[in-house]
């Protein structure tokens, strides 16, 4: 869907030695690589370890861009290392493989790809993909997936806050709440109006590494 964004970069990128992959059948002008036909042709045995295990594990994974707090987005390094520290993150929040998590965050940032999805992976969790949020379908979602646990930025907060009250907010499965951001006045706010929800604030950057867990509250 977004290629059309990048196809008049193209040229450069190719002159900058860039590949650019496309996951969908195409036709795409010569240099672009259609993944789904690799995939389809693909053998599903697993390969030998010494052909996908990485030689170091502090070298590139993969590149995340950043929210651009500092400026406009950039690309941040993500090494192995990192990504693999990420499978840890639900289990240091206090999440289990019973929860069912809901991700409503962009897959093309850390929260979201690193944390939410392989997060999940990590503890064998069920995820709940949103492509977009929406705080009036937020708690009929919640109900109708089962979800327990709820990955946030500050601002989806106090979006559901500001929603009009409705009868069965408090009428939810919800216990777990993690992410970053949150002000205090929304903090006492959300747990005054949808109950008892334990929330866990953490902040950690892209290319930082350290990261702070609330574990207080």
């Amino acid at each position: 869907d977004l290629f059309g964004s990048v196809e008049p970069l193209l040229p450069s990128l190719r002159e900058d030695g860039v590949a650019v992959w496309v996951l969908g059948a195409g036709p795409y002008p010569p240099g672009v690589v259609a993944l789904q036909e690799l995939l389809d042709a693909a053998s599903e045995e697993l390969q030998p370890e010494d052909v996908w295990e990485p030689e170091d594990m502090n070298d590139t994974c993969l590149y995340i861009f950043t929210s651009g707090t500092t400026g406009l987005p950039k690309a941040a390094r993500v090494s192995h290392l990192k990504s693999v520290m990420c499978l840890s993150f639900y289990e240091l929040v206090g999440a289990s493989s019973r929860d069912v998590v809901y991700l409503a965050l962009p897959l093309y940032h850390m929260a979201g790809s690193l944390l939410g999805v392989v997060g999940c992976l990590g503890i064998g969790a069920t995820c709940v993909l949103k492509e977009k949020f929406s705080a009036s379908q937020f708690w009929d979602d919640c109900r109708s997936e089962g979800v327990t646990v709820f990955q946030y930025i500050g601002e989806l907060c106090r979006y559901l806050v500001n929603q009009p009250q409705r009868p069965g907010e408090r009428q939810h499965g919800l216990r777990l709440a993690v992410g970053s951001g949150l002000r205090p006045d929304v903090w006492r706010s959300f747990q005054q109006r949808f109950g008892p929800v334990r929330i866990v604030e953490t902040y950690g950057m892209s290319e930082g590494n350290v990261t702070l867990f609330n574990y207080t509250g």
